[in-house]
């Protein structure tokens, strides 16, 4: 893996800084932590694992305020995401490479109580060296498949391995817990998947955004949440169709911001909204933004807030091999929500269909046909969106689950 990397690394700049940030990442621990401290670490592939494991990493630090906190990342995009906004905890690092000597002098510099990985992260030597150690290890929001390597013959050293290092799995659904168990990882029950808990505490906090409500002026808006191509072609087939229309695009690669403005010509981007303040110092909307139908956001942070004006989501990723983008922060306002048919191993996508608040298209023109239709329905987006937040409010609550299991075993308490 090592040699593939650093060949990777000449021609992919993400691999490149992934693996100068390995090279720091044992200089990270020793100046963050000493011998003897007592550290809470959990281990994330990249944001959106980071995001799932958060909410119990906020519960434990709350719990065990003398602990400290690391955070460990696989992909470049997740450390860097976290290093710039900020996290709770006390360092944040690469995982080293799996390699016993490299595992065995990272451990070294501080004393790991309890480990937490998240969803499918495994690493033989990493999880070794924590079972030598007797340290406790959970995988929370574990999510199995048929197609892992624990389920296929070659892959029996590795289930092994799973049931003799790994102290508990919380699983995501029913269905993964069964797969589990049926390889002999007893060691297993159902909790639920975080990232409902992660995205009720956002309901309840404030969602404003600086001229959003301005711009909708009382019109139907739908938001193209986490964008690729395909689904900008939807908004701008919508957009032709139906001049009082509103559309917000947050594209997931900024990227493409300049390529949507070639699209969109009388498109504005949100970090060109210069406002004027009136005597009292209250902002003040720019002029004729209430006219404007496409508002691009070129900037990140904002898209959780503004699913809670939007009447109808699209969300990216789904038409593509890039893999569906995170639907739950739109369902969790009450918002049908709708994407393209490459949503493997989101069994969060086949919920939200089942409870009637989503939909699946095999492309954007089908997507576009029914979305055009639904429009003409008000009454039908209202249906949809109380089954979207129906499904997300009953969700069992997974933080508190797997917190009581962890606290009546681990060592946190002692």
């Amino acid at each position: 893996m090592i040699f593939g990397m650093r060949i990777g690394a000449l021609f992919n700049y993400k691999l490149k800084r992934g693996l100068a940030g390995r090279r720091q990442s044992c200089d990270v621990v020793k100046s963050t932590f000493s011998a003897t401290d007592r550290v809470i670490w959990m281990h994330a592939a990249s944001l959106g694992e980071y995001e799932q494991g958060l909410p119990v990493l906020e519960e434990l630090k709350e719990k065990f305020p003398t602990h400290k906190i690391l955070v460990t990342f696989f992909s470049p995009s997740g450390y860097e995401n976290v290093v710039r906004k900020g996290s709770i905890a006390d360092a944040v690092c690469y995982l080293p490479f799996d390699i016993p000597e490299w595992i065995k002098e990272f451990t070294s510099h501080f004393q790991t109580d309890i480990f937490i990985s998240v969803k499918y992260e495994f690493w033989y030597n990493l999880l070794a060296e924590l079972k030598r150690q007797n340290i406790k290890t959970y995988v929370i929001s574990a999510l199995f498949y048929e197609t892992q390597i624990f389920f296929k013959i070659y892959g029996k050293w590795f289930t092994k391995q799973l049931r003799e290092t790994v102290s508990w799995f919380f699983h995501q659904t029913s269905h993964s817990t069964a797969l589990a168990k049926g390889i002999g990882l007893r060691n297993s029950s159902t909790a639920g998947d975080t990232r409902y808990d992660r995205v009720k505490e956002i309901r309840q906090q404030n969602t404003h955004v600086d001229f959003i409500e301005t711009f909708k002026n009382g019109q139907k808006l739908i938001v193209f949440g986490s964008s690729w191509a395909p689904e900008e072609r939807i908004a701008e087939l919508l957009a032709k169709a139906k001049s009082d229309l509103k559309i917000i695009i947050a594209p997931h690669d900024l990227k493409r911001v300049s390529a949507l403005k070639e699209i969109f010509s009388n498109a504005k981007l949100y970090s060109k909204l210069s406002a004027d303040t009136d005597a009292r110092g209250k902002i003040q909307p720019p002029q004729n933004l209430h006219r404007t139908q496409i508002l691009i956001i070129d900037c990140i942070g904002l898209l959780s807030k503004i699913y809670s004006y939007a009447d109808i989501a699209v969300v990216g990723g789904g038409f593509q091999n890039t893999g569906l983008h995170n639907i739950l922060e739109a369902a969790n306002y009450g918002v049908p929500v709708f994407f393209g048919k490459n949503y493997k191993n989101k069994p969060e996508a086949d919920e939200l269909i089942k409870y009637g608040g989503g939909k699946s298209f095999e492309d954007e023109f089908y997507g576009n046909a029914f979305i055009s239709e639904l429009l003409k329905n008000p009454a039908r987006i209202q249906e949809m969106g109380q089954n979207a937040r129906r499904f997300i409010d009953e969700q069992p609550n997974a933080t508190q689950i797997i917190l009581r299991k962890i606290l009546a075993d681990s060592p946190l308490v002692k």
